[in-house]
C-alpha cells in the first residue's frame, strides 16, 4: 500500500496538469474564415463554389500528420462516447441551447455540440483529478482517490450544465432590456415610411446588441434568398426570449399581410414595460424580505437577551 500511494499521487497530478492545460489553452483561430470573403470572386471565376457563407470544411482536427491521421479518429470516437456523459441530448437540441446561450459563437454551428462536450469533459476531468488528489492527501487511501475523484467529476458535469442555463438566463435578460428600445426604433422608422425589410436594415445598421444580432442574421438569410418572413420565423424559433419571439412574428405578419407594424410594436412595448415593472416590483419585495432576515436572526435575540436579563432580579428580588 505504501508504494501504491506515490504512484497514484503522481498519476493524479499528471492527469490534473494535462487536463488543465488542455482545457485552458484554446486552439488558434484558423486563417480560412478571415480570408474567405476576399477569395469568393476568384473561386467563382474558376467555376468553383465561392463558399461565401463559411461552409468550407475546416480541415482535419488533428492535422495532417500520419500518426494524427491514424489515431485521430480513435481519439475523436472515444471523446464522443465519453461526451455523452456530459449531455445526453441530441446534437440538434444541444446546438439550439448553445446558440441561445451565445456560447462558442466563433465555431461552426454543427461543431458546437462536439466542442461543448469535449471542453465540459476536460473540465470534469480537471476537477476530478484535482479533488481526487486532495482525497489522497486527506484519507491516504486509494478509496479516497476514487470517491473524491468521482465527486469532482460529477461536480464538473453539473457545473457545465449550469453554465449553459445561466448563460441562457443572462441572454434572456439582455434581450428583455434591449427589446423595448428596438421596438420603439422600428415603430418610429415605420411611421416615417418604409417596409419591414428596410426598417429592420435601418435599425441593424445603426444599433448593436443581442436583438440586433438576431435581426441581422434574419437579414443575411434574406439576402441569401430566403423569404424575409421565413427568416423571421426561424429567428422566432431560435430566440430564448418569448417577448422577442412575439416581436419577430409581428414583423413577419406585417411583412406578409401589410398590417400596421408601428401600432403592433408599440403595443408590445407597452406590455413589455408593464411586465418589467411588475418584475422589478416583485424583485424589490423579495429583497425587502431578505433584509428583514438579518434583523430577525441577529438583532432580535440580542434585544430579547437584554430585555430578559433583569427579569430574574425583578421577580425574585435580591435573592
Amino acid at each position: 500500500m505504501g508504494g501504491l500511494l506515490p504512484v497514484l499521487a503522481v498519476t493524479a497530478s499528471a492527469v490534473f496538469m494535462s487536463a488543465l492545460i488542455w482545457t485552458l489553452i484554446r486552439p488558434s483561430r484558423a486563417l480560412a474564415p478571415r480570408v474567405r470573403p476576399y477569395t469568393a470572386a476568384t473561386r467563382a471565376e474558376l467555376r468553383r463554389s465561392p463558399d461565401a457563407f463559411g461552409q468550407a470544411h475546416p480541415g482535419p482536427v488533428f492535422g495532417e500528420g500520419t500518426l494524427r491521421r491514424l489515431f485521430g479518429p480513435i481519439v475523436q470516437g472515444m471523446t464522443q462516447r465519453l461526451g455523452r456523459f456530459v449531455s445526453s441530448a441530441s446534437d440538434d437540441k444541444l446546438a439550439i441551447r448553445l446558440r441561445q446561450a451565445g456560447l462558442y459563437s466563433g465555431t461552426r454551428e454543427d461543431l458546437r455540440p462536439q466542442e461543448y462536450r469535449m471542453r465540459s469533459l476536460g473540465r470534469a476531468v480537471v476537477l476530478g483529478a484535482g479533488i481526487g488528489f486532495i482525497g489522497l492527501l486527506v484519507l491516504q487511501s486509494p478509496l479516497g482517490v476514487v470517491l473524491f475523484g468521482g465527486l469532482g467529476f460529477l461536480l464538473g458535469l453539473l457545473t457545465s450544465k449550469s453554465r449553459v442555463d445561466q448563460a441562457i438566463a443572462t441572454r434572456r435578460e439582455r434581450i428583455r432590456g434591449e427589446l423595448y428600445t428596438v421596438n420603439q426604433l422600428i415603430a418610429m422608422r415605420t411611421r416615417v415610411g418604409g417596409g419591414a425589410v428596410e426598417v429592420t436594415r435601418h435599425v441593424v445598421d445603426r444599433a448593436n446588441g443581442v436583438v440586433v444580432d438576431e435581426l441581422s442574421e434574419a437579414l443575411r438569410l434574406h439576402e441569401r434568398g430566403w423569404a424575409f418572413t421565413d427568416a423571421l420565423e426561424r429567428a422566432a424559433e431560435l430566440t430564448p426570449e418569448p417577448e422577442a419571439e412575439r416581436t419577430y412574428r409581428v414583423i413577419a405578419t406585417a411583412q406578409e399581410r401589410g398590417a400596421d407594424l408601428a401600432d403592433a410594436l408599440l403595443g408590445l412595448s407597452k406590455d413589455l414595460r408593464s411586465a418589467r415593472r411588475d418584475g422589478l416590483q416583485a424583485e424589490a419585495a423579495k429583497r425587502r424580505l431578505l433584509m428583514v432576515i438579518p434583523i430577525v436572526v441577529v438583532l432580535a435575540p440580542v434585544m430579547l437577551w437584554f430585555l430578559g436579563a433583569p427579569m430574574p432580579t425583578i421577580i425574585f428580588g435580591g435573592l
